[in-house]
């Protein structure tokens, strides 16, 4: 009797969900694209109704597709954008205000007073994590503020807050289960991941009272059993994770030192350090990487703003290519660089820099540089971010040796070797690149008996091509030293 997971993999775009068999295949695919808000500079929302709508149709869809199959579906796994921010009514399960998304600025003038008054380190202790308004402790805390009445009511425990796995699985119980999982609680800066614990001094700080929280679960564990008014059966949800601690589950990077990356609109590299917390000095963020059976396996994580996006750019803005995957070619065309050198900061600077006030620039250009200099750029510079992380990581005390890449851009053989080739290091890529939803299905089917163990999940990932590094250190060296230059500048415009 074959057996099958849906996996739901809400996105910061779009909702989707997978049928994934117990060797990992993705036999079935749907998905929905939903509305962006900018309702002010700085700030983005999401519709929560209209992520449930889209996460609903596409579910469904996926467990008609299984019906024509021998075997049945035995589970539910769950993987979110993480950090976006939703409080709804108890009695009502509707939402109070939008939800308001990862990618969001708006509370950063109080995470910079909160830095003022030297609150800094104490958060970074206990959460792992950096002040910013990134995290969703400064989001649920302007909910509470500025909708009319929502704070006189959270203190009256008619509101529930929850990142978005939270909302969805209240809304496929039937408001049976208010449940996260630790990997999402890790992000929200009201955690403490020593303790594994909802923090009382951090919820102070924050003014978030501790009975609008969920429930904090292991990744593998009973969420709840769906409401068969919803979907028209009684499913369990076995498996939850953020997005990119899924992928690392994906890549089946469980050893301590085992590296993933996932290239998409941005970029997020994630090193496995197992039961040792690595609290960063170079400004990388400490989280948990999953939890099973009650132990907590961390990891160091680091995130660049802008990957894919500087291609987007160029398409769509420039309208230097008509489709992304002629960056490649475009790149290969050239002999070198040329001295151009883009630094992507769109919207600032991520990890290891946090440079918010950083802007877009494009440095050595000469009169005969063309489109085929500007998409080289662009492509070089997500493998020289890549570099900068690598090397916060390495002064950090951890040792990467080869790294696992996933997402869009991991499908650009060009880039891929040059990754290697700045890194120093053999760079894998896998043969199945739906890491995330595969790591939300491994997790719900280890808890339903599907994956009998993570070793049996690692014997399913399969290499498609590994890259090994070509270059000279020389050139290697003189690369990222004009690279660390244009940064330095673009910091200064």
């Amino acid at each position: 009797m074959q057996a099958y997971i849906v996996s739901i993999d809400q996105g910061t775009t779009s909702s989707r969900a997978l049928l994934i068999d117990q060797n990992g295949r993705v036999l079935y695919t749907e998905q929905r694209e939903f509305t962006q808000y900018f309702p002010a500079d700085g700030w983005v929302e999401h519709d929560p109704d209209e992520i449930w709508q889209t996460t609903l149709a596409v579910t469904r869809a996926a467990l008609d597709y299984a019906k024509q199959l021998p075997g049945e579906v035995k589970a539910i796994g769950i993987t979110n954008q993480r950090e976006t921010s939703v409080v709804w009514d108890r009695k009502t399960g509707e939402p109070i205000y939008n939800a308001i998304v990862w990618q969001d600025r708006r509370t950063a003038s109080l995470c910079a007073s909160l830095k003022r008054d030297g609150v800094g380190a104490g958060v970074q202790e206990k959460t792992g994590l950096l002040l910013d308004p990134y995290f969703s402790a400064t989001k649920v805390a302007w909910i509470l503020d500025n909708v009319a009445g929502a704070r006189a009511r959270a203190e009256r425990e008619e509101l529930a807050f929850g990142t978005i796995d939270a909302f969805l699985i209240w809304r496929l119980t039937g408001a049976r289960s208010h449940v996260t999982d630790a990997s999402n609680a890790s992000r929200t800066m009201l955690f403490d991941i020593r303790k594994q614990q909802w923090d009382p001094e951090l919820l102070d700080l924050f003014r978030v009272p501790q009975n609008c929280l969920p429930q904090v679960m292991d990744c593998a564990a009973d969420f709840g059993v769906t409401d068969a008014s919803v979907l028209g059966q009684s499913l369990p949800i076995c498996g939850v994770a953020g997005d990119q601690q899924a992928a690392l589950i994906g890549q089946a990077c469980f050893a301590p030192g085992m590296v993933k990356s996932t290239y998409g609109t941005g970029c997020f590299l994630v090193i496995n350090t197992g039961a040792e917390l690595v609290t960063s000095q170079h400004q990388m963020l400490s989280t948990v990487a999953y939890r099973l059976d009650g132990s907590t396996c961390y990891a160091v994580e680091g995130s660049i703003f802008v990957a894919g996006a500087a291609i987007q750019w160029l398409r769509d803005e420039l309208n230097v290519l008509d489709d992304a995957a002629k960056s490649a070619e475009m790149a290969a065309s050239l002999d070198d660089n040329c001295g151009v050198y883009l630094v992507p900061a769109f919207t600032g600077l991520g990890a290891p820099h946090w440079l918010p006030d950083a802007r877009g620039t494009i440095f050595g250009m000469s009169r005969d540089t063309g489109k085929e200099q500007f998409a080289r750029a662009a492509l070089e510079s997500v493998a020289y971010q890549t570099a900068d992380l690598v090397d916060a990581i390495h002064s950090d005390g951890s040792t990467v040796n080869r790294l696992r890449v996933d997402g869009g851009m991991a499908n650009n053989n060009w880039f891929c070797q040059f990754l290697s080739d700045v890194l120093n290091l053999p760079v894998d890529r896998p043969s199945n690149t739906e890491t995330t939803a595969l790591g939300a299905a491994y997790l719900a089917g280890l808890h339903c008996g599907i994956f009998p163990s993570l070793d049996a999940i690692e014997n399913n990932w399969n290499i498609d091509r590994s890259f090994e590094t070509s270059m000279q250190p020389t050139q290697r060296q003189q690369l990222l030293t004009r690279w660390r230059k244009a940064v330095d500048l673009a910091a200064k415009f």
